[in-house]
């Protein structure tokens, strides 16, 4: 937030719970508030702030969608129209080479890997759905209201959020359409902004939540929504991939979804760990559409969205301590995803539900902005620790031991761990540094040359940042904040070959030269950005921060 909007008088609303974020977590935990509050005949008031300009406008996943916390919270989701309609048929896991591929047979994998049982949809439209059931419910949804600062009171617990802080212009001054926003306060704080938002990065060094954790680690997700012809259209298969074209020191691999109505959704991920400055994880998608294995599935199809986003991939041992004084991380604040898996938001709608239990029986008991300690030993019991308990090496193994060798090695850990009710011979491995120390200098590593985009298969970053349908307001001031605006061009340029310019998927960042090919200097396109965060994660100087713009702004994707 700018200095013209600190510290000012504005009007308040109470709540009994604020939630911020309107995402698979936030939405499972009001809709649990609400039914509790039904079931006992009593009141409690819920309020959803949402930074995209509607529920879902930012929601983007693969997405293979585990009905396990659904079933919970509705168990007539099929009745009341949940859009869940594709349910999975087939399960593909290939393992792709330049020139080849290999088919690698389910039936050797653990039972919690294969998609039976499982549906192909949009995660963006299934919120949108919870929306709808949250508002029936009597839950206030407040969409384009972006939650800009948390509020304490005056013995430091979390008390509220600013929300919708509008007309401040590009030098932090009050513009002539000045809205100071307003404070959002409840006796519990619910922060289920999704991967690396601003406030959970503030309350957990505030509250020193990680303290004892493993570093967070992130990858970066892309994807694409392809419309195909009936005779490239397979109906309920889920394809991943591994292999090319990343070499095998660099995690990562492919989702492929056919689903709805000829839609394919197409994705890469890329672990954010990698070490070459010089990859680009859009052009490592780009040219992944040209093999011939992924191809066929896109031939006579047409490209209808795009968009990327971080990826929580720390799993059990980056978890950190859910709860503060008056406020809890749900869902991917918390980092639930089960990499091995690439599932998450069966996870994080069970947070929800978790969370909005211990704070209604806390209501109820006439508590108010304390520690929500009941939340973390549900969580500790819960099927979602044990499913990330399961899974634990996983992402440690592959850093070790490369994606071939790693893969294998993981699969046998997680088939004897799953078989051995936790037990593994590994015990429990751990991250040892974050995705930005991770990353290597530019002399030791080959420049990568990627192929011009030929616009049938791959595109460039443009035409994707149109088909995200990405809107700020070029008068506010820029989000994306550099602690030294140095940085990028004396340190990041000669010693990294500033990634940023790279790693960004949607051309954010440039290094641009006079006519002479000299006096480089670093520009900021924040009006591209689609919310990622990954230059949050991945700036090996960890000089860019990523802020919350107006609300409203960002990507608005139909349904992904």
């Amino acid at each position: 937030m700018s200095e013209a909007a600190a510290h000012e008088e504005r009007e308040a609303m109470e709540y009994d719970v604020v939630i911020v974020g309107a995402g698979p977590s936030g939405l499972a935990a009001a809709i649990r508030l609400k039914q509790l509050a039904a079931e006992a005949g009593t009141e409690v008031s819920v309020a959803v702030l949402e930074k995209g300009s509607e529920v879902g406008a930012h929601i983007l996943s693969g997405a293979v969608i585990d009905p396990k916390a659904l079933n919970e919270l509705f168990p007539d989701w099929k009745a009341m129209g949940a859009p869940l309609e594709t349910p999975v048929t087939e399960d593909r896991f290939v393992v792709l080479g330049p020139q080849g591929d290999l088919d690698i047979p389910m039936w050797p994998m653990p039972k919690f890997m294969h998609n039976e049982g499982n549906y192909i949809a949009s995660l963006a439209n299934i919120c949108r759905w919870l929306g709808q059931q949250a508002e029936a419910l009597g839950v206030e949804v407040y969409p384009g209201m972006a939650a800009s600062e948390a509020v304490f009171d005056e013995e430091g617990r979390l008390k509220g959020v600013v929300a919708g802080v509008f007309g401040i212009d590009r030098n932090g001054e009050k513009g002539s359409d000045y809205q100071p926003g307003i404070e959002l306060n409840g006796k519990y704080v619910f922060i289920g902004e999704g991967v690396r938002g601003s406030l959970a990065k503030q309350l957990k060094a505030k509250f020193d939540l990680c303290a004892g954790c493993d570093p967070e680690k992130y990858g970066i997700g892309l994807k694409e929504v392809w419309q195909v012809p009936d005779e490239a259209f397979t109906p309920g298969l889920a394809q991943h991939t591994v292999g090319w074209p990343l070499d095998d020191k660099t995690g990562g691999g492919s989702f492929m979804y056919h689903f709805g109505d000829n839609y394919v959704a197409i994705g890469f991920v890329v672990h954010l760990n990698y070490k070459n400055p010089w990859l680009s994880p859009f052009d490592e998608f780009q040219r992944f559409k040209h093999h011939p294995e992924i191809a066929k599935h896109l031939e006579g199809g047409k490209r209808i969205a795009y968009g990327a986003r971080a990826i929580s991939e720390g799993g059990l041992q980056s978890v950190p301590k859910l709860h503060f004084p008056g406020g809890v991380l749900l869902g991917d604040s918390a980092g639930f995803v089960n990499v091995p898996r690439i599932k998450g938001s069966h996870n994080a709608m069970k947070s929800g539900m978790m969370a909005a239990e211990a704070a209604y029986a806390a209501i109820q008991a006439g508590r108010s902005r304390d520690d929500l300690v009941e939340y973390e030993q549900a969580y500790q019991a819960s099927w979602v620790r044990k499913e990330l308990h399961l899974v634990r090496n996983a992402k440690p193994i592959l850093t070790k031991f490369g994606t071939l060798l790693g893969g294998a090695i993981g699969m046998f850990d997680m088939m004897v761990t799953n078989a051995l009710g936790g037990f593994s011979f590994f015990g429990t491995m751990h991250h040892t540094k974050s995705d930005a120390e991770s990353t290597g200098l530019a002399k030791d590593h080959k420049p990568i040359v990627y192929p011009k985009p030929d616009g049938v298969l791959s595109f460039d970053k443009p035409s994707s940042v149109f088909l995200s349908s990405t809107n700020h307001d070029e008068n506010q001031p820029a989000h994306l904040r550099l602690k030294d605006p140095s940085i990028p061009i004396s340190v990041n340029l000669p010693r990294f070959g500033e990634p940023a310019r790279l790693y960004c998927p949607v051309g954010v960042y440039e290094v641009l030269y006079d006519e002479k090919g000299e006096n480089p200097r670093f520009q900021i396109n924040f009006q591209n950005c689609v919310h990622c965060k990954t230059c949050d994660i991945k700036d090996p100087s960890q000089n860019i921060v990523w802020t919350t713009p107006q609300g409203g702004g960002g990507p608005n994707y139909p349904n992904m």
